[in-house]
């Protein structure tokens, strides 16, 4: 299977080494010079997408804010920022991965391939039903509750089924953040605390039963 990825900097020259390296490596490639462009592209159905975070135009955080609802790929940010509150907010609106520039090539590849494997793994799995009307579909990645579907961001998405498929087991926020990150995700485990809470919130809106409890010293749990 050849994946199609969308790089997306305003740095033509680094656009087009990462063009050539990714391409050379039997990636099918398609390249945006900056937000809005990356916008139109994004709409074509990549399966993993490598988005700058500072462009003109629009920026990275504002590309990923308005296509995470549309897209349910894999987002990878590039930048040169390395202070912690921008990695954590890059993960709040629906960012997967952190890569600080300046990176090595061979890096870069490496983590695309983690996260097109972790796809891989998604959608060979099936539907379980939970107590409380709760449907989660780990092939389509979709979590129900009676009727409706939950409007979850794909971190908000990958802890509801972290959790719910070891009911019972308590996991504190940095084994957490290491499983819906990887061992290498750039940021900070305090990003979960904020992701549970906009999960109960969105749940709440459709059911009292709560899910995800809270054990206090510890971490969280799916309840039976």
């Amino acid at each position: 299977m050849q994946y199609k990825l969308l790089v997306v900097d305003d740095d033509a020259s680094l656009l087009k080494m990462l063009s050539q390296y990714l391409q050379v490596r039997g990636y099918e490639i398609l390249t945006a010079g900056d937000g809005v462009e990356a916008l139109q592209k994004a709409a074509t159905g990549p399966d993993l997408i490598l988005l700058d975070v500072n462009m003109p135009r629009l920026d990275g955080m504002e590309v990923c804010r308005r296509i995470r609802d549309k897209v349910s790929c894999p987002i990878l940010f590039l930048t040169a920022r390395v202070e912690e509150e921008d990695r954590v907010n890059g993960l709040l609106v629906g960012g997967d991965d952190y890569i600080v520039k300046p990176f090595s090539l061979r890096e870069l590849e490496a983590r695309i391939q983690a996260h097109l494997k972790r796809e891989e793994r998604h959608r060979s799995r099936t539907e379980y039903r939970f107590g409380g009307g709760c449907l989660i579909d780990y092939a389509a990645r979709t979590v129900q509750i009676g009727e409706q579907y939950l409007e979850l961001t794909r971190l908000e998405y990958e802890i509801v089924e972290f959790l719910s498929m070891h009911p019972g087991q308590v996991f504190d926020r940095e084994r957490i953040y290491e499983r819906v990150c990887g061992p290498d995700g750039e940021g900070d485990s305090r990003v979960i605390t904020e992701l549970v809470r906009r999960i109960r919130r969105k749940m709440a809106a459709c059911t009292r039963q709560e899910y995800i409890e809270t054990v206090w010293g510890m971490g969280y749990r799916w309840k039976n």
